[in-house]
């Protein structure tokens, strides 16, 4: 794939910002008393890849002005290498903006986690195209690729706005984009006249197209193969007819992605993924992955492959460095993965997890 040449920033992602708090031990959250928080999303889980591995990266976004939690955030982007951009917007009082609260815990064995989203007020639903200047963005600084979720595009009618102005500039200006499809239940009730246009154009305008095992079903109206169940190695080749008709219905895309999961234990996954370049397959079949905290692992599937086709590698090497960062961001508390250097993650995709003196 080739990108815009002398472009400033690698990839660009618009997102909401909040915090996770997670119970430590692995406990469950209403008995817990001690919380780990961290800044969190799904857009910067993303790049968070890219950004550790030196490529230059950017959030389009929002803060809460004079909010405690935005500096904290603002501090963990800068920790982690991320660029930000984005308005300040008047709290309004008590009962006004604010940052999301991601109240998740990480399950263990049989106990599987269970995930609270609290996201009343949330001030990444105000974003907005008139608060960034576009023409500075895409065209004075450049940019490679700009990576769009569907959690993003779901989260209001304003983002969802946001979401086509920015895909519709990308692709003025020949930037690549890439989309996530991210279907989330609880965002698309009742709102599915309203999000599927928005879904589909944007998905008409990638060249990056990337789902897991439902979101092609669910967000695009594509038939496929039951999500979810056992044996999941058995039905790569209906997974593989799935791709093959988002293919045809959006025939300007030229690579396709989809990760499969099979859960053994909240400790234990099989993981694996396949992807369509052209008219080519790369599978990797499902294998066995220990699990720390599963939260990320799609977004470091996502980060590594992007990272990997930035860096020019073949599709199938890009694949496969994506299933390993997945796997590597498993192995964390955070949701989001800064790897050392590539080693690492080759390391993870060779099997190899000997000491390293």
């Amino acid at each position: 794939m080739k990108f815009k040449e002398n472009a400033k920033y690698a990839i660009v992602v618009p997102s909401s910002m909040g915090v996770r708090i997670t119970p430590v031990n692995r406990l469950p959250v209403h008995i817990s008393n001690l919380y780990l928080m961290q800044a969190t999303s799904a857009e910067t889980n993303v790049v968070s890849i890219s950004a550790a591995l030196g490529l230059p990266v950017k959030v389009l976004t929002c803060f809460v002005k004079g909010s405690p939690i935005a500096q904290f955030i603002k501090g963990d982007l800068r920790r982690r290498g991320i660029d930000y951009e984005g308005p300040e917007v008047e709290q309004g009082g008590p009962w006004g903006h604010r940052h999301q609260f991601n109240i998740a815990d990480s399950g263990y064995g049989l106990r599987g986690p269970r995930v609270q989203n609290d996201r009343a007020g949330e001030v990444g639903r105000t974003l907005d195209s008139k608060d960034f200047d576009l023409d500075r963005i895409f065209k004075d600084e450049g940019v490679k690729l700009i990576h769009i979720s569907g959690l993003i595009a779901a989260l209001s009618p304003g983002s969802g706005k946001f979401c086509l102005d920015l895909a519709r500039k990308a692709k003025s200006e020949g930037t690549k984009i890439s989309f996530d499809l991210n279907y989330r239940a609880t965002f698309w009730k009742d709102r599915k006249e309203e999000l599927a246009p928005i879904f589909k154009e944007i998905a008409s305008l990638s060249d990056i197209l990337i789902g897991n095992e439902e979101d092609f079903q669910l967000a695009l109206g594509i038939e496929g193969p039951e999500a979810g169940g056992k044996n999941i190695s058995e039905k790569i080749e209906s997974f593989k007819g799935m791709i093959s008709e988002v293919k045809k219905v959006y025939p300007q895309a030229t690579l396709f992605a989809n990760t499969l999961r099979e859960v053994l234990s909240a400790n234990e996954h099989l993981w694996g993924a396949l992807l369509l370049a052209g008219d080519e397959w790369s599978v990797v079949e499902p294998r066995p992955i220990q699990v720390l905290d599963r939260i990320g692992g799609g977004d470091g599937f996502v980060g590594g492959l992007l990272y990997g086709l930035l860096r020019g590698m073949e599709p199938e090497k890009a694949l496969q460095f994506a299933w390993a960062s997945g796997a590597y961001v498993a192995t964390l508390l955070d949701d989001f993965g800064l790897p050392a250097d590539e080693e690492q993650i080759w390391s993870i995709w060779e099997g190899n997890a000997r000491v390293k003196r």
